[in-house]
């Protein structure tokens, strides 16, 4: 029961970021399962379980409260599938800290871009959605797998950094991050799937947090303003990736 507890808060947490900001519900609740002692690769599974069920609720949120854009979710959707599939094969089977710095100085780069929008005088047309998005859904649902979180940071960071519209842009993310999620479940279940009864109170405790959170962080995702919006996504980036990025070179 105290391993169900703590996680709940954690879950309630993380997902009120991550629904307000589009980030952060993966990486926070993977990093506990870690520091719990719990493997990285049952770790990320016992993560995705639940956000099956959070990214399902959020979805439906951002969704009814319009921070949606369907031509954008559909651009997100498939490589997204198929590389957080591809992320879940290789972390049952090879070493993750080669390639975790390199995306954790990219994101770091992509939050300073994103913090320094709030100093900007001029206002722009929000970027209409292009080609660009799939090989970007790719990598994102790629890393998601690999670091226990990582859909959000990538993909919703370079987005917004390239001056897609912020609010449609979280919502749509977290939308398609459900079915992203539901592919890479599947995957470590095939792998690793028979160990996860061990773990079933820490990942009914990040369900129960994260869907009761839900609603809540995407009223607030619409009705917080632009600039401090901004500003909180690019300080929550550069935060958790320079963390990363100092444990993983030390």
């Amino acid at each position: 029961m105290k391993i169900f507890f703590i996680t709940l808060l954690a879950g309630f947490a993380a997902q009120m970021i991550d629904g307000t900001l589009g980030m952060a519900y993966g990486v926070s609740s993977s990093t506990l399962l870690r520091a719990m002692g719990i493997p990285s690769a049952m770790a990320s599974f016992c993560t995705h379980v639940a956000e099956v069920f959070t990214t399902l609720a959020s979805g439906i949120s951002h969704v009814k409260m319009k921070n949606f854009n369907r031509g954008l979710f559909l651009r997100l959707l498939i490589p997204g599938m198929i590389g957080g599939v591809l992320g879940a094969y290789v972390l049952t089977s090879v070493d993750d800290r080669v390639i975790s710095p390199v995306i954790s100085a990219y994101l770091i780069v992509m939050g300073i871009v994103i913090f320094l929008k709030i100093f900007s005088k001029k206002e722009r047309e929000p970027r209409k959605v292009g080609a660009g998005v799939y090989p970007l859904a790719l990598v994102g649902g790629f890393s998601d797998s690999l670091g226990g979180g990582g859909w959000g940071p990538v993909v919703t960071s370079t987005l917004v950094a390239s001056d897609h519209e912020i609010r449609e842009t979280i919502g749509s993310v977290n939308a398609a991050e459900f079915f992203v999620t539901l592919a890479e479940s599947a995957a470590f279940f095939l792998t690793i799937g028979g160990e996860l009864k061990d773990y079933l109170p820490a990942v009914l405790g990040l369900l129960a947090g994260g869907v009761a959170a839900s609603p809540i962080a995407a009223v607030l995702c619409r009705k917080l303003p632009l600039k401090p919006l901004l500003a909180s996504v690019g300080l929550l980036i550069i935060g958790i990736n320079a963390w990363k990025l100092i444990s993983a070179l030390t």
